[in-house]
């Protein structure tokens, strides 16, 4: 897909897919995936093997073994999530290194998780909603590294994303949802996933999913992700407003966001970084 002309009269540039990120989606594409290939990909690049080996090994997975190769991660952990961790490495690559683009990483790998973890037990695209997750922040790093002294600034002179973005249309005529989604747009990922990426600050914001009924199931995913992660979580208040808004069993949706709920605090008691 191409990127929205109104923003390449913009001069911000979106960095291309990784090498690596379109030989891993073209084996996601087929119907029989074929787990053999995709740790050899993986592990054909010594850095990106390292990399996923260090974060299946954290504690954000609560896993209670050590992981030792691509092929026992894939075995533990299924070929999404082993691709989920994959794509967050190759999008981290595609940015120069920062102290304030780190923890924009962190949550893309906490929230993809969960994302996915909430449409595999829905019953809905866990890779789109995966991937969407992944991707929710990304236009962040885009401005950033188009002028990151600005943008420094700008960050730290929010309390919320609703406030950035009204700064980031001040200062640069678009905001890091529309840039986000654009970047899903050129990387190749889903239309609900790019939706899901554009949209994602009104709807957390105000709880309403302004979008065509059928790209909302995995907008409301990125609300309910949203909710678990909040201090304190919100799901009990979050997923009865908005399950029903995107034609989701609201007991299901509820139940699923609660066991994600105690998964994250098991994960945290294993304090393994």
């Amino acid at each position: 897909m191409s990127v929205d002309p109104q923003l390449r009269t913009l001069e911000i540039d979106i960095p291309a897919k990784p090498d690596a990120l379109v030989k891993l989606s073209l084996l996601l594409a087929d119907d029989d995936v074929n787990q053999q290939a995709i740790a050899a990909l993986v592990e054909s690049d010594m850095a990106l093997a390292a990399a996923v080996l260090k974060a299946v090994n954290s504690s954000l997975y609560g896993l209670s073994g050590w992981v030792q190769s691509v092929q026992q991660a894939i075995t533990y952990l299924g070929t999404r999530e082993i691709a989920g961790i994959t794509f967050e490495m190759g999008l981290r690559a595609a940015f120069p290194p920062a102290p304030e683009l780190e923890p924009i990483w962190q949550r893309a790998a906490r929230r993809g998780m969960l994302m996915g973890r909430l449409a595999q037990a829905l019953g809905l695209d866990a890779w789109g909603a995966h991937s969407a997750g992944l991707f929710e922040e990304c236009g962040k790093a885009v401005l950033f590294r188009h002028t990151p002294d600005h943008y420094r600034a700008m960050l730290r002179a929010v309390a919320s994303d609703a406030e950035l973005c009204q700064l980031e249309h001040t200062g640069f005529g678009v905001s890091h949802d529309a840039l986000g989604a654009a970047l899903c747009e050129s990387w190749g990922l889903g239309a609900a996933a790019v939706t899901s990426v554009r949209h994602h600050v009104v709807a957390q914001g105000l709880l309403e999913l302004p979008v065509p009924p059928a790209r909302r199931p995995v907008l409301a995913l990125s609300v309910i992700a949203a909710a678990l992660v909040a201090e304190p979580p919100s799901v009990d208040e979050v997923v009865p407003r908005i399950a029903p808004q995107a034609d989701l069993d609201a007991t299901l949706a509820l139940r699923a966001a609660r066991r994600l709920l105690e998964q994250l605090e098991q994960a945290h008691s294993h304090g393994r970084d």
